[in-house]
């Protein structure tokens, strides 16, 4: 035992002395004097600002939409069909586009019959397959 104590108390030393020796001269250790003026970089872009949203408004689209089922070129009518269901008021003014181009006016005078209804044409051509909307 007594030779145990000399040689432990020499490995508790040494390790001690070494933990000092690191942390004095490690880079981390060493800190800028208060005296040092340490240049602070300049931002190169300016601060993002916080992104905000407006909250978007959804309004359902109201509109008629229909497409030519046939037409008559002899007695300038057509047959359209409202597959969603609603119907043209009669007499109300229609416009059929082809291509996204406004191809003729037409007017709603009837009859009906399940989802399609008769309209006279007003002005322009119809071709079957134009698409109907109210406005």
């Amino acid at each position: 035992m007594k030779r145990f104590l000399p040689v432990a108390l020499a490995v508790v030393v040494m390790n001690l002395s070494g933990c000092a020796w690191t942390n004095r001269h490690m880079p981390w250790h060493h800190k800028p004097k208060p005296t040092e003026a340490t240049p602070t970089p300049a931002p190169s872009q300016p601060a993002p600002q916080p992104v905000t949203h407006t909250p978007r408004i959804v309004t359902p689209d109201n509109s008629l939409s229909a497409t030519v089922l046939r037409v008559n070129e002899i007695g300038r009518f057509v047959v359209l069909n409202f597959p969603d269901g609603r119907m043209p008021k009669m007499d109300q003014h229609l416009f059929l586009y082809r291509a996204g181009l406004k191809m003729a006016e037409v007017k709603v005078v009837g009859p009906q019959q399940d989802t399609s209804i008769v309209a006279d044409i007003v002005s322009g051509d119809a071709q079957e397959g134009d698409s109907v909307r109210d406005q």
